[in-house]
């Protein structure tokens, strides 16, 4: 994985502090498919060029369902990333995934519905593969990192992400750990599926803050004394995440160069004639397809 351009997103807890590194660009910029979630910020972190960008905006402002997850990949795309490393908040569905524990997912159920889900809805076809939806170069190298975290890192899970913007009913939560749901949050789809279509290579560094609610809170507990605990276990995952993935790019630039398929994912996934595909498609998603038009 030399000579990679890193594309951080930040999850909750995660962007705000990564979008403060001092130092580097601050980009502003439009996609055809809207403006990202916010500025991102092109940094060097151990010798590393990343973009940094806080899935929900500054301030906190977008909710999982309205995060502009296709405009976000695009720009990361356009800006020259070559893979991103992406966190996000959860609620655990195992009792041996405690909070401020980290996850290294390598699988995902969708249960999203009213997102954008690809760039391909109209003039190009594209089907990618998704049967492991995590790039596994990725996943090595940070499970290698985890060496440098004072925490337990799981090397595998399952992350079912529902669209929220509430939280699980205790019916369905029992539903999501009896069909092998590990972890539940609202953000990694469709932003797995968008990175695949990219051809960026994509992990994700889960950070479970509670028990969902198949697991009761202890009796007696108020709401307030159950925010801080949850604000806690984010703040000590958070801290972990973090040094995770300061590790992982101190290592990255001697990685060899990634093994996977994901910078080839589109070099079947296109279905369509390409003599029939209109110049404007073409060039609205050239960051994404070009290098498939050269020729056209």
């Amino acid at each position: 994985m030399s000579e990679q351009v890193i594309g951080i997103i930040g999850g909750t807890g995660i962007g705000e502090r990564l979008a403060g590194v001092e130092g580097g660009e601050r980009i502003a910029m439009d996609t055809p498919f809207g403006r990202p979630s916010g500025e991102i910020l092109k940094t060097r972190i151990h010798g590393v060029t990343c973009l940094v960008l806080s899935r929900h905006g500054d301030g906190h402002l977008l909710n999982p369902s309205v995060v502009p997850y296709r405009a976000n990949i695009y720009a990361l795309k356009a800006l020259g990333a070559t893979a991103v490393v992406a966190t996000g908040a959860t609620g655990s569905l195992r009792e041996e995934i405690a909070p401020g524990h980290l996850v290294i997912c390598d699988q995902v159920i969708d249960r999203t519905t009213d997102r954008a889900r690809t760039f391909f809805d109209r003039d190009v076809v594209a089907h990618v593969e998704m049967g492991e939806p995590f790039c596994e170069s990725m996943r090595r190298a940070l499970i290698q990192a985890a060496d440098a975290v004072e925490t337990t890192v799981h090397a595998r899970g399952t992350y079912v992400c529902m669209e929220g913007p509430q939280f699980s009913t205790r019916a369905e939560s029992m539903m999501h750990r009896a069909g092998g749901g590990d972890l539940i949050g609202m953000t990694v789809m469709p932003e797995a599926k968008l990175a695949r279509e990219a051809e960026l290579c994509y992990a994700l560094v889960a950070l479970p803050t509670d028990y969902d609610c198949w697991r009761p809170h202890a009796g007696g507990q108020d709401k307030g004394a159950l925010l801080a605990e949850i604000m806690a276990n984010m703040n000590r995952a958070s801290d972990a995440a973090l040094a995770l993935i300061r590790e992982f790019l101190r290592r990255v630039s001697g990685m060899s160069a990634a093994t996977c398929g994901c910078p080839r994912a589109l070099e079947l996934a296109i279905w369509s004639d390409r003599k029939k595909v209109p110049r404007a498609a073409v060039e609205r998603l050239r960051p994404l397809i070009g290098r498939y038009f050269a020729d056209e």
